[in-house]
């Protein structure tokens, strides 16, 4: 995508990394730049660092919706709410180097939803791109146009 400024959002949350014995606590920040509509990310990463310096997972934003009502999610990344408790909403991350479940405060996410739907409505995130520009730079080679001095 191109890089410009937009409106976005973003919360520090904490996952809690479940284990055999315990759980961990990860921070984490959610966050949905209006640019990039179908898009939130998952910044991991120490308390006081820049998420820069982390890892980060990108997710659908309707995946996550979808998660807090019922199982979504295939292969990578899937979702699901727990069915003892009404707060919390399992994660469950695959990469090549492992995997990780994690659980997280379903009123969170929900809340963090209500604000990225307030920026872009759900069913306008493909109005809210700029499809002549996105062209423009995937057929620049990702710059600016070579044609042009």
């Amino acid at each position: 995508m191109a890089h410009r400024s937009s409106p976005g959002y973003s919360v520090p949350t904490t996952l809690y990394l479940v284990g055999p014995g315990s759980w961990t606590e990860v921070p984490a920040v959610l966050s949905y730049e209006a640019s990039d509509p179908f898009a939130v990310r998952i910044g991991f990463g120490e308390p006081g660092e820049p998420v820069d310096d982390g890892i980060t997972w990108l997710l659908a934003r309707e995946l996550l919706a979808a998660g807090l009502e019922r199982p979504a999610g295939e292969g990578d990344v899937r979702l699901w709410p727990a069915r003892t408790s009404g707060d919390v909403l399992y994660l469950h991350l695959r990469a090549p180097s492992g995997e990780a479940l994690f659980e997280l405060s379903r009123a969170t996410v929900a809340a963090f939803l209500q604000q990225t739907e307030a920026l872009v409505p759900p069913g306008q995130e493909t109005a809210a791109l700029d499809v002549d520009e996105e062209l423009a730079v995937l057929l620049s080679g990702g710059g600016t146009d070579p044609g042009t001095s």
